[in-house]
């Protein structure tokens, strides 16, 4: 009696375990399809610390097609329904699930990821600069060195200029004190051929009143 009833139902167990592992991969078929073709697809995350089962349809009475895993990167293909939400998760399967546990911000596996990938950049610019850092050096050692020469011939021309006007002013000086003697001269030789002039003039009057 018991085996009477224990292999049919097995049988039939059997039989829609085959008939749904078919339809399950003819939904993951048509899935890709339609995710190959579809362009506007939102992009969405399961959120952390949970796997969730997915269903056939929008409702947890409907058949379950398999689960996610917290974190997966998925892509929302429908609106809301019955607190479900329409998705294709990374394996290429389409499915319900719920809504509550979808969020459009990366879990902590993307983030760690995005934030891993940044640090590797930073860290090879870094090296980048470092390998540089030599040639940077000594090209501000050339900088500083051609300063300093260029504040010594700075100095240099500082120290010409004043002596090229202490020479002029010197120069002109002289030149002002020999301009004061000669007109001095002139005066002098000026006032004593006056008075040369004057004594002879004063005695030849002399002698021809005699």
């Amino acid at each position: 009696m018991l085996n009477r009833i224990v292999l049919p139902t097995l049988l039939v167990l059997c039989s829609q375990f085959a008939v749904a592992e078919t339809e399950l991969d003819n939904e993951q078929s048509s899935a890709v399809a339609s995710q190959s073709n579809e362009q506007s697809e939102n992009t969405g995350y399961i959120i952390d610390n949970l796997f969730i089962y997915m269903h056939a349809g929008p409702g947890k009475n409907y058949r379950i097609l398999g689960s996610v895993d917290a974190g997966t990167p998925i892509s929302i293909i429908s609106e809301i329904q019955e607190d479900f939400i329409q998705i294709i998760d990374d394996k290429g399967r389409e499915a319900w699930v719920e809504a509550k546990f979808v969020t459009t911000q990366p879990g902590l596996n993307q983030q760690l990821q995005q934030v891993s990938e940044a640090l590797q950049s930073s860290q090879t610019e870094i090296d980048s600069m470092r390998s540089e850092l030599p040639t940077l050096q000594q090209a501000n050692n050339d900088l500083r060195a051609e300063n300093q020469s260029l504040q010594q011939t700075i100095t240099e021309l500082q120290t010409s200029l004043n002596e090229q006007q202490q020479a002029s002013a010197a120069k002109k000086q002289k030149e002002q004190h020999l301009m004061l003697t000669y007109g001095g001269g002139v005066a002098l030789s000026g006032l004593l051929f006056g008075v040369i002039l004057t004594l002879l003039l004063s005695r030849r009057k002399r002698y021809d009143g005699w």
